[in-house]
């Protein structure tokens, strides 16, 4: 199938995704579930997910891929449920440095049921480290903060990626914490789990073929190109993506090389 029915395809949900986020105010998310939309698709189709039937376009086979996305995000959206990162369970009230809210109807008691208060402690420390400052004080304050619908505002938008990189910062560090190399295990051995480590395949993709190489110049630019046709993006989303990846990349080293001289010690 030409890439440019595939792309035309998936252009043409856009104003449906808009639609769908606009009932509960999350307009500023519609760029990411569109990326979410394209690689779907992309693999579908290059992975033989795709059944061509009679009668039937592709583009509702588009539409429902879309449909099914967009249903998955509202219903995480609506639920807000996100990973406490720190309770003071010693105090009646939260930390101000609660890193998120429980889903709707749980109660403050029944909390302590999710997290264990010193791993809590533990993990919100090492995100901190691996984040910039600014990034982090966005991201708490959008978190504990009240929510607001309606158009996103550009502050917004900031807010919004900083709790993205926290998030995504936290499910590095949890992924690099469960990986347990074995003792002795060489250089190489520990990056290829580093890259393993990263939340999303784009960034896995972009932390092993790039970044773990360290590419430059042309290479990196041939590179950049091979990925957007593996992955179904485009070279600028690529491009946009190596410098997280990279951060994302060695905090996971960091964890994984701590981890691997703790053993041996």
């Amino acid at each position: 199938m030409p890439l440019d029915q595939i792309m035309s395809a998936v252009n043409s949900v856009q104003g449906y995704v808009v639609s769908r986020l606009a009932r509960i105010g999350r307009t500023c998310d519609v760029d990411d579930l569109m990326q979410d939309i394209r690689v779907a698709v992309w693999d579908g189709v290059t992975k033989g997910r795709y059944r061509e039937l009679p009668g039937i376009p592709f583009e509702a086979w588009v539409q429902g891929v879309c449909n099914k996305i967009c249903a998955a995000h509202v219903r995480r959206e609506l639920s807000h449920r996100t990973l406490p990162l720190l309770m003071d369970f010693t105090t009646a009230e939260p930390s101000p440095e609660v890193l998120a809210v429980v889903s709707a109807g749980l109660g403050w008691d029944s909390t302590e049921k999710y997290v264990d208060h010193a791993w809590a402690q533990a993990m919100l420390g090492l995100v901190q480290r691996n984040v910039r400052e600014d990034i982090w004080q966005l991201a708490v304050s959008s978190l504990v903060g009240p929510r607001h619908y309606g158009p996103p505002s550009p502050r917004d938008r900031r807010r919004w990626h900083a709790v993205t990189v926290v998030r995504q910062t936290a499910m590095t560090i949890n992924a690099a914490l469960n990986c347990h190399p074995e003792p002795g295990v060489s250089m190489e051995g520990l990056c290829r789990c580093a890259a393993d480590c990263l939340p999303t395949a784009v960034l896995r993709r972009v932390a092993e073929t790039i970044v773990r190489p360290g590419l430059r110049g042309l290479p990196r630019s041939v590179q950049m190109a091979a990925l957007a046709t593996e992955l179904g993006v485009t070279e600028r989303y690529v491009a946009v993506n190596i410098g997280f990846a990279r951060q994302l990349y060695r905090t996971a080293w960091r964890v994984l090389q701590h981890e691997a001289n703790r053993q041996t010690a």
